[in-house]
Order: C-alpha cells, then structure tokens, then sequence
C-alpha cells in the first residue's frame, strides 16, 4: 500500500488543525475549572492549610527578632542613663534635694557653675528658682 505525497501532507494538515482545536479546548476548560476552583471557598480552606506552616514560622521568627529588638535597646537605654547617672550624680542628687527646696537651689547652683546645667533637666520639674530667659531682657532703654 502506497500513500501518496499529497494525501500524507492532507493527513498531515488535518491532523495538525484537529490537535491544535482539541489542545486549545483542552487547555480552556482546564482554565475554567482552575479558575473556578481558585474563587470557591474550597480553595480558600486547602490553601490557609498549607501555608499555616509558613504563616507561623514568620510569626515566630518575628516575634523572636522583637524580642531581641527590645533586649538590645531597653539594655542599651538602661546602660546609657546609668553612665549618665554616674557621670552627673542626677539621680543622688535629685534624692537629696526632694523635700529641701534649699538644697535644691545650692545643688541648681552647683550644677549651673560645673557646666551641668539646670537641675530641672535631670528632675523633669521646673524649678521655682529658675528666671525665665524672656524675663532677663529689658526693653527699657534698650538693656539686655
């Protein structure tokens, strides 16, 4: 049995434009069911499942990072203002001068003279004996 040239390159033809329509048919209705799987609520369920995993890995690596975060920078504060404590004596001197105004205008005193500045800095309060810097100028006659 003989086949012509012809009718191997019809079959050919055929054969090809049949597979191309089957496989594009295929390939949509393979679309279609994927995309509507995709919008059901099933998919929903089966993906939170399998990425649960994933989702509590990264909440804990997270929240091990925070708790670094916070260690490394309370400690790093607390370390700052015990040098700072250290180097001023705010905090005994804030101790001291609580209930004795007077103490705490000579420990004001001290400290403006050591370069420290005021002692309502370190206390957080305004002191009574502080003069405000707009209170100092004079407009009279031009005097500063």
């Amino acid at each position: 049995m003989d086949i012509e040239p012809t009718v191997l390159l019809a079959y050919a033809i055929i054969w090809t434009i049949f597979y191309f329509f089957l496989s594009n048919y295929i390939a949509e209705l393979s679309r279609k069911k994927w995309t509507d799987w995709v919008v059901s609520d099933d998919s929903d369920d089966v993906l939170m499942d399998a990425l649960s995993v994933i989702v509590d890995e990264i909440e804990d690596r997270m929240h091990d990072k925070l708790e670094h975060f916070q260690k490394s920078f309370f400690g790093s504060l607390g370390a700052a203002s015990k040098k700072l404590d250290g180097a001023t004596g705010a905090s005994t001197i804030k101790a001291i001068t609580r209930d004795n105004p007077v103490m705490g205008f000579v420990a004001e005193y001290m400290m403006k003279r050591g370069g420290l500045g005021d002692l309502s800095q370190f206390t957080g309060q305004n002191s009574p004996n502080n003069v405000s810097e707009t209170s100092k100028r004079s407009t009279k006659l031009g005097l500063k």
